[in-house]
């Protein structure tokens, strides 16, 4: 029976694939046959052993129930997949399994070929997401809209500068990823406390001859475990994607509010259920989930680091640890991702309701542009402000328009003639160089991919 959400709620078939039981067994195999076939080629094994090695070495042979099986009596879970590989393998050739190596040689760097499939399909979703907010940013640049900040009506913005702005933090996550894999993903056959020793003078070939076999950079140091910095780095990425998503997903489910509703998500009236109690309903559920899961993702941070600073050479404790939070951080990141692209491919924009909003000042959000127009016109700028200030007071005092107050200022007449004051109250023609800046980020987007 399930129990955690991930095995039937959240999480895609692609990635749980990466770190169900099965592959996680075939990939400690790969390094198993591997570590055989660079023995067998610097003839510290028998080349005959080694292809035997490597025809067992895969979950066809060595299944998951007998690995159990014999780790219930060994307690120990390499011991139990060293001894199933032996046993499956012909003649003597299960005598020299795992010759040289230690537990976490095999654990370590099948590890890094879970996460270099699993960085592999969060890039692709990341790269999947930049393109459609890229796309949301092109169609929306001259959608002019209010910016607001600490929560308040500030000046006016265009929702293509909001896409363009996200698109642009997305595409730095995808440039951290790539870096740390760089680090991260690493081969590691070094012993029981990185000496290598077992293996004598031809050590250091077989650590690099592994690596090579499985595509990845031999690690330049290593004491019995590969350093849990690199893995602390991938989860605090991780986070940070997530911190990311959460905060696209924060926007959307504010910009969703019943007074506000400029933008939602897509609600299939014919068969979706807002509430049980309240049948009007009709709930951001989607970018709720996204910053929900998204704390899971930031809270497994700390055990992370924690797990870096080991007893001496190494102790246990990062073992269990990273048995729940490497899966999980990764299951869950790629998840809210899928959900983040889902929801910005199916938004729903309300052009009357972005309207209404940008105007409902009265035209307050226009005191800077009054400011800045005096102060061209010859007008100090203090001086400016304060008048700007002072007009902005009485109109919100009067809840009237600010041209209206505005008008009636013998110092703005020397400067602004009546039809310059209704111009400038056109929040549309105040938006700056928004649309080159986002025009720029498209452009500059050409060299992302």
């Amino acid at each position: 029976m399930a129990i955690h959400p991930i095995e039937f709620r959240y999480g895609t078939p692609e990635m749980r694939s990466v770190w169900e039981a099965e592959n996680k067994l075939q990939k400690m195999l790969d390094v198993e046959a591997a570590l055989a076939k660079a023995e067998a080629e610097l003839n510290l094994i028998p080349e005959e052993a080694a292809e035997e090695i490597n025809k067992k070495a895969s979950i066809e042979y060595i299944t998951l129930e007998r690995v159990n099986e014999i780790e219930r009596q060994t307690n120990h879970d390499i011991a139990s997949i060293v001894k199933a590989l032996a046993e499956a393998c012909s003649e003597d050739a299960g005598e020299y399994v795992h010759f040289g190596a230690t537990s976490n040689d095999i654990i370590d760097t099948s590890q890094s070929l879970l996460f270099k499939e699993s960085i592999a399909i969060l890039k692709e979703k990341l790269i999947t997401l930049t393109k459609t907010l890229l796309e949301l940013a092109d169609e929306h640049k001259e959608t002019v809209s209010i910016g607001r900040t600490h929560g308040q009506h500030a000046l006016p913005i265009t929702y293509g500068m909001k896409f363009a702005l996200w698109a642009d933090e997305v595409h730095r996550q995808i440039e951290r990823l790539d870096a740390c894999k760089n680090r991260l993903c690493v081969g590691m056959m070094t012993g029981a406390v990185g000496t290598i020793a077992a293996l004598g003078e031809e050590g250091l070939d077989v650590h690099k001859k592994v690596s090579e076999i499985l595509g990845l950079p031999p690690v330049l140091i290593s004491n019995q475990v590969v350093q849990r910095d690199n893995h602390a780095e991938f989860i605090m990425d991780l986070a940070n994607i997530a911190s990311t998503l959460d905060k696209i997903g924060l926007e959307i489910r504010n910009l969703q509010r019943t007074e506000i509703k400029e933008i939602g998500e897509k609600f299939d009236p014919e068969k979706q259920v807002g509430s049980s109690t309240m049948p009007h309903k009709m709930n951001p559920i989607t970018a709720e989930r996204i910053c929900g899961i998204s704390r899971v993702i930031r809270a497994y941070v700390t055990p992370a680091l924690e797990n870096n600073p080991l007893w001496h050479e190494r102790d246990l404790t990062n073992s269990s640890c990273e048995r729940i939070i490497l899966p999980e951080s990764c299951i869950l990141t790629d998840y809210i991702l899928n959900l983040t692209i889902k929801l910005l491919k199916n938004l729903t924009f309300y052009p009357e309701n972005i309207e209404k909003n940008l105007n409902a000042t009265n035209g307050l959000i226009m005191a800077e542009r009054f400011m800045a127009e005096l102060t061209r016109r010859g007008m100090g700028r203090q001086t400016a402000y304060a008048i700007a200030r002072k007009c902005s007071i009485e109109a919100n005092k009067k809840n009237t328009g600010l041209a209206d107050v505005v008008l009636l200022e013998d110092e703005i007449k020397q400067y602004l003639s009546p039809e310059e004051i209704k111009e400038i109250m056109n929040p549309h023609t105040y938006i700056g160089s928004s649309v080159s800046i986002v025009n720029n980020v498209l452009k500059e987007s050409k060299k992302w991919f």
